[in-house]
């Protein structure tokens, strides 16, 4: 005689229903441990990016005083720290190391080489590299949540789980937008799955809106739009078809950035000796582009609002756009430490307010915004996150235009990345 399924199922479902009524009579709610965990992590990342920001501020105030002939002598100087710094604490890397551990380590992120890292790339930024804090602060806060799940004995994609929220939340501390922090630091980890890692979505949104909230309270950055762009409304079905067109004049511009940065690699991988030549080196190419282009000093934070507000020519505004272009490929090629995501966007709004010069009865600002996004897009490979950060950064708030931007310059962008460890060899991949 056959066993009765259906009373074997019924069973079963009883028994799975009792099991989650109890569940539930314990703890009704969602929230769990787990959720405040992720906000205690985020809340801490939150506050050492606070404090490295202030930090930064400090030094900044002190080197921004240096101009014209005398960075061709204080650049080279703050370089030479730069490359004594790695070249006694350590090589920390760059943001292709960070996606690699994430890949081929489980995502373990060596804290052991922060303070190499945090000397390094406040110098190069203080001094005036094209680099924003974005890498300093992703690689720091990543190898926290390491050590806290560490700490807490996790394994596996618990564990990369843990270091991927703790990247989310030191990118969103510069930013000010959690969703957007949360999204990029998925969407860098490869060039063309954009949520391979799903599992740790909702925890670097948590710990991303509690490292918003703790950044912005110490800073009050983040809060309001970091950048003025003139009034934009979206209300002409053409406005999508300009988005693909500026997307791909960023994508274009990603090419050229790609060869000029790989040229300049080329150039300091040949230079001998120890890191320190290569980075005295950098600093006085950056000096001398700085003294001749002013406006390529520096990431580009405070720099991109005189390029909305100041009415420049179109050449001038083009030359600048290849001046920063070589000066964020020195920096980052030379061994000075930071990332280029706001220096491309700086570039990028270079390129799109020259063509709105250029071609009169464009809107500056589409033309602008969407450029910035597709040029970041080409770069890094992450169209979601770019839109999302430039909506809130610009407060453009039609973003969809944007989105059309990014996904023609994702597309449009050549196979082979920029960031050579997003090209992750599945069969090496292990937990």
């Amino acid at each position: 005689m056959l066993p009765d399924k259906r009373n074997n199922a019924a069973q079963s479902q009883r028994w799975a229903f009792s099991q989650l009524f109890g569940l539930a009579r314990r703890n009704p709610l969602m929230i769990s441990r787990w959720v405040l965990r992720w906000a205690v992590v985020g809340t801490i990342c939150g506050l050492f990016a606070g404090l490295y920001w202030n930090v930064l501020e400090l030094i900044t105030h002190q080197l921004q005083r240096f101009e014209g002939l005398s960075l061709l002598i204080v650049m080279p100087l703050a370089g030479l720290i730069i490359g004594l710094a790695i070249h006694f604490l350590g090589n920390p890397g760059e943001i292709a190391v960070i996606v690699d551990n994430i890949h081929f380590r489980g995502g373990r992120l060596d804290a052991r080489k922060n303070p190499s890292m945090i000397i390094a790339s406040l110098v190069s930024i203080a001094a005036g590299g094209s680099a924003g804090p974005e890498a300093p602060l992703v690689q720091v806060t990543g190898s926290f949540g390491t050590w806290v799940a560490d700490r807490l004995k996790l394994q596996g994609e618990d564990l990369r789980s843990m270091s991927i929220a703790a990247m989310a939340a030191g990118f969103t501390a510069l930013f000010g937008a959690p969703l957007g922090g949360a999204m990029f630091a998925l969407e860098i980890l490869h060039h063309q799955h954009i949520v391979e890692y799903y599992e740790a979505l909702m925890p670097a949104i948590v710990a991303s809106c509690a490292s918003y909230l703790v950044f912005a309270a110490i800073t009050r950055l983040g809060i309001a739009p970091t950048w003025h762009f003139p009034q934009y409304r979206l209300e002409n079905i053409d406005d999508f078809a300009l988005a693909i067109l500026f997307g791909i004049v960023g994508a274009i511009a990603g090419w050229i950035f790609i060869g000029i940065f790989r040229g300049c690699d080329r150039f300091f991988t040949r230079i001998p000796g120890p890191i320190y030549v290569r980075t005295t080196i950098a600093g006085l190419g950056l000096g001398s582009l700085a003294a001749l282009l002013p406006l390529t000093r520096y990431f580009g934070h405070e720099e991109l609002e005189s390029v909305v507000t100041t009415s420049f020519s179109a050449v001038f505004l083009l030359v600048l756009a290849l001046g920063k272009m070589t000066a964020i490929s020195i920096t980052v090629t030379g061994g000075w430490r930071g990332g280029f995501i706001i220096p491309l966007f700086f570039t990028g709004a270079c390129i799109g307010q020259a063509i709105a010069i250029l071609i009169p009865g464009l809107n500056p600002a589409l033309a602008a915004i969407c450029t910035m996004a597709a040029i970041n897009a080409a770069v890094t490979r992450t169209p979601i996150s770019t839109t999302i950060l430039l909506s809130k950064l610009t407060n453009f708030s039609p973003f969809t235009p944007i989105l059309f931007a990014s996904l023609i310059g994702f597309f449009l962008s050549p196979k082979v990345p920029l960031i050579a460890s997003q090209l992750k060899s599945q069969p090496e991949i292990q937990n």
